[in-house]
């Protein structure tokens, strides 16, 4: 499925292909504070699949949970986070779909990261949950 999207501003805008039926909800503490909520939702995209096609993002870096380093590329005027990678390595992009176009087109398959998930977020359905996150590749 073909998506774009922009920051809250508009300076940075872009297009991928995803799969939608791999759109994962995080409940990690990362997502938590870095999306502003209970839980950030979005998708891994091939790098190869994602464009930019205004703008040029920022990047803050940090370790995760899980000891990797994390490059968050935001807008540097509206601080909108747009997606996060692993390393300059990484063949892969979390993009974070709050910032698509196509937003409310899109369910999530997966709830990663549940055991930080807050007790008062109650269920989200049938969405399934695991306690960490799965291996990727």
């Amino acid at each position: 499925m073909k998506v774009d999207g922009a920051c809250l501003c508009g300076a940075i805008r872009y297009e991928a292909e995803i799969d939608p039926a791999a759109v994962l909800v995080c409940h990690c503490s990362d997502c938590q504070i870095g999306g502003g909520g209970a839980f950030r939702w979005g998708t891994l995209v091939d790098k190869d699949r994602f464009t930019l096609l205004a703008g040029t993002p920022r990047y803050f870096h940090k370790i995760a949970a899980s000891g990797r380093e994390r490059a968050l590329a935001f807008c540097g005027t509206c601080g909108t986070s747009l997606y996060g990678t692993q390393a300059e390595e990484s063949r892969t992009l979390s993009l974070r779909l709050s910032t698509a176009r196509q937003a409310r087109e899109l369910r999530p398959s997966l709830q990663i990261w549940h055991g930080s998930a807050y007790a008062w977020t109650g269920d989200l359905g049938d969405v399934p949950a695991i306690e960490q996150q799965p291996q990727i590749g």
